[in-house]
């Protein structure tokens, strides 16, 4: 079942239901994610109610039972970032494609603006700037995120990792991580299980974590001591990362701002690299053959 559908049915059924069930419709039609990948006891706990409780609801939605509501739940989140799915509901709606992109896009920035919390850029400044290491993770498309932090953490002096799969599998290398160090991790759905025991290690060993996701249902929420999220929604290819590549942009600005002198310092050598004509053409000297 698709998300508009599944959304349609709790639409109808919820009308008319007693109001302690009402309540429960209504909060599954605003955190679909969410209740698709919390359990039913984080579920209960969230809306103070019982589990037989939400047994109910399920079947008076026309389910068994609440394990077949969340099997469509999970499967109508799934189908978002589902790259077949998303490309049939595009040819079956004929849009102007561009025109959505364009749409959806300003429309994640001005979301994810929206969830960044001045305190919380203060404290990821504070905490990277006390690390010892800090390590970059990402899988799929989420590795091109972590990987541009990496790059900027590293332009400004500073000593980072990019943690990617290779010889070692993510498990492997986590286990090298400390308690002074820091991990940063990028994950968009779909959430990989390889980037959840990677994290549980490091977390494990006494690292910090933070995270930076689409939403608290992610399962590296579980391990995370600083959580960012970002707005990912996308007509195509899964998620997007024009959010999330927003956020990097705006930590690492005043993360270089905040250090200073020693920014200024390794910002000054990044600079003379990038003269150096054994490896560049001589642009930025701005002579042209």
């Amino acid at each position: 079942m698709e998300t508009g559908q599944l959304q349609e049915l709790l639409r109808e059924k919820m009308q008319g239901m007693p109001n302690k069930a009402h309540r429960v419709v209504e909060y599954l039609l605003k955190n679909m994610r969410e209740a698709a990948f919390r359990s039913i006891g984080d579920v209960a706990d969230e809306l103070g109610v019982s589990k037989a409780q939400l047994v109910r609801v399920s079947r008076m939605l026309g389910f068994a039972g609440y394990s077949q509501l969340k099997d469509a739940l999970q499967s109508a989140m799934l189908g978002q970032v589902n790259p077949a799915a998303m490309l049939a509901r595009v040819m079956d709606n004929r849009q102007d494609l561009p025109t959505v992109i364009h749409r959806i896009e300003h429309a994640n920035l001005d979301d994810t603006w929206s969830q960044i919390l001045p305190e919380n850029v203060s404290s990821f400044c504070s905490i990277l700037q006390e690390a010892e290491s800090t390590y970059c993770i990402g899988w799929g498309i989420s590795s091109m995120v972590a990987e541009s932090l990496f790059i900027r953490l590293r332009t400004m002096g500073m000593r980072a990792i990019l943690m990617t799969r290779s010889a070692m599998t993510l498990q492997e290398q986590a286990r090298s991580i400390g308690e002074k160090d820091i991990v940063v991790v990028c994950e968009l759905p779909s959430f990989v299980i390889e980037v959840t025991e990677a994290v549980e290690i490091a977390k494990r060993n006494g690292a910090r974590i933070i995270t930076i996701t689409d939403s608290p249902a992610a399962p590296i929420c579980r391990h995370s001591d600083l959580p960012f999220f970002v707005s990912a929604e996308s007509p195509m290819f899964g998620s997007s990362i024009i959010g999330p590549m927003f956020l990097i942009h705006i930590l690492t600005s005043v993360l270089a701002v905040n250090m200073g002198e020693a920014t200024r310092t390794a910002m000054e050598e990044q600079a003379r690299f990038l003269h150096d004509e054994r490896i560049f053409h001589p642009v930025f000297g701005l002579r042209y053959s």
